[in-house]
């Protein structure tokens, strides 16, 4: 029993150690994420041209309506999202700066869109 629990203590503080390991460090002794993020425009919703488009591809054959063209922050895109969703009454996601809505809501989203300011446009067959 004692060997038993020396063995998880052993464990735990290696994995603590393999976490925290910094190989090399040029500038200062405390990495920052932030510094390596881009920044993105945060354009009001006027001045955005979107494309919202029903995709299967990639998909298993589920069909998923994918809105392109967003220029706007983490936390606006998180926003928009919750307020499609909760219109469509669908989940969905967010995938580098594309709106994700699961099921084909072209028509709902368009007119959703255009309600918030934004110019978007059905885009594909």
């Amino acid at each position: 029993m004692e060997l038993m629990r020396n063995y998880s203590e052993i464990n735990m503080t290696k994995d603590k150690k393999s976490e925290n390991r910094v190989v090399y460090s040029e500038f200062g002794t405390k990495p920052n994420p932030d510094a390596m993020q881009r920044g993105t425009a945060n354009l009001p919703p006027a001045q955005q041209d979107l494309r919202v488009q029903a995709s299967r591809k990639g998909r298993k054959g589920k069909t998923v309506t994918v809105i392109k063209g967003l220029q706007a922050n983490a936390e606006t895109l998180a926003d928009l999202l919750k307020q499609l969703k909760s219109q469509c009454g669908a989940g969905g996601t967010v995938k580098d700066q594309e709106i994700e809505i699961q099921g084909d809501h072209t028509q709902t989203l368009v007119q959703v869109l255009s309600k918030l300011g934004y110019k978007a446009k059905i885009s594909g067959g």
